[in-house]
């Protein structure tokens, strides 16, 4: 037996797969249609190769379903960002026509040769905040685009219109002063009640997925709330796009991923850096309202630290991206201190742990401390789990060893 990698150039109406061999010679190819059975399909199609991994690009986006199909099978399924599939196709010698069976084959190499693959794991409550922060996204964006129109048609029938932030309730007030004067009039004046009404549903659709999303993230048991700034929508929408933060080795990867560590474009002697454009830009949205919220808040510690960075001579945008950093660094300590209390619960449930005595001795405690920032890279929890030992009498040299190991 030897070694298949399964590259698979996902579509909504069908799916191309390539088998390739380690040394990258093709083994095979199979497309099938998008459906319920497309799974089963190809599994039965890579049974030759029971040493088989499979490529998916993009299993975030349209291959999400098949490569959760894949893992509820029992395959094991990595994710090939499309980005990285392209520079294999652009850089391959010879056939480099664009096709599915060429992109399946770039998918396949690129997940081949990649050091860093990302494995894709099966849904978890993450998925449930991705989805509800969303729909908040997509809510918000919709209502503001409603509120934009109607600000619009209320200064053609108001001279100045409304010079601040447009609510449902100001401006059915303000419709009904209005007595238009003709027929063109009165077509404004029934297109700003039109859309005064899609304001009002829109809003009662926010309240509603504000309240689902609270419970999810209550039910998820993060301490990312207690982060000054972070409320739902921001907590559900970073550890949606997150999901394990154990894929991030250090606080500078997750500033990286998340665009507020700064590029560097130095040439020469020259040594310098720009702001990062790339990254995650909904958990960089999220880093900036909590940061623009803090400064806000002249009673914060991201006030005070944002004050020390303008008195050193930095300018506004400049401080603001130091303290954008230093909340991701805090995110970046909570997610892990979650993660090891997930961790320790899930071993204390599991065989030969200790139900119910996880109060001192799991890494609960181990969470940084009820302030802004936290501790940037939390050191590990001091006090673990106690492993079984086998069972001896006690030496006179033994019990205050003990004693250290549980003080420390």
């Amino acid at each position: 037996m030897r070694a298949v990698m399964i590259g698979i150039d996902p579509h909504k109406g069908s799916h191309t797969a390539v088998a390739i061999s380690a040394a990258e010679e093709p083994l095979g190819e199979l497309r099938v249609c998008a459906s319920a059975a497309q799974a089963g399909a190809l599994v039965a199609w890579a049974a030759p190769w029971p040493e088989r991994t499979w490529a998916v690009e993009g299993a975030g986006g349209l291959g999400h379903l098949l490569a959760q199909q894949l893992v509820a099978a029992g395959e094991r399924v990595l994710d090939v960002p499309p980005k990285l599939a392209s520079r294999v196709r652009l850089l391959q010698a010879g056939d480099t026509n664009k096709n599915d069976p060429n992109d399946a084959l770039s998918v396949a190499v690129a997940a081949l040769r990649s050091k860093a693959r990302r494995e894709v794991a099966a849904e978890d409550h993450a998925a449930v905040l991705k989805v509800w922060a969303k729909r908040h996204r997509d809510l918000a964006r919709a209502r503001n685009q409603v509120a934009c129109r109607l600000h619009a048609v209320l200064c053609d029938l108001l001279a100045g219109g409304i010079s601040k932030e447009i609510t449902a309730a100001h401006a059915a007030r303000i419709l009904e002063q209005v007595t238009p004067s003709g027929p063109v009039a009165a077509a404004r004046r029934e297109l700003a009640g039109q859309f005064l009404e899609d304001l009002r549903g829109l809003d009662a659709q926010l309240r509603d997925t504000k309240k689902k999303l609270a419970a999810a993230v209550r039910a998820s048991g993060t301490s990312l709330t207690e982060v000054f700034g972070f409320g739902p929508a921001s907590t559900g929408t970073v550890i949606g796009d997150v999901i394990d933060v154990t894929r991030f080795p250090s606080r500078d990867h997750f500033a990286s991923y998340n665009g507020t560590a700064p590029v560097e474009v130095s040439s020469g002697n020259r040594k310098t850096c720009r702001l990062s454009l790339r990254g995650n830009r909904r958990i960089n949205h999220a880093l900036h309202m909590a940061a623009i919220t803090q400064i806000r808040h002249a009673h914060s510690d991201g006030r005070a630290y944002y004050d020390r960075k303008i008195a050193e001579g930095k300018t506004c945008k400049e401080a603001l991206r130091c303290l954008k950093r230093r909340i991701s660094d805090a995110v970046f300590a909570r997610l892990q201190a979650d993660a090891r209390q997930a961790t320790a619960a899930a071993a204390a449930k599991g065989p030969g742990g200790q139900p119910g005595n996880d109060s001192d001795s799991s890494a609960a405690g181990s969470h940084p401390e009820r302030q802004l920032f936290g501790q940037a890279t939390p050191e590990p929890a001091t006090a673990t789990l106690r492993r079984a030992t086998p069972r001896r009498l006690p030496t006179p040299a033994r019990p205050t060893a003990k004693k250290i190991r549980q003080t420390s």
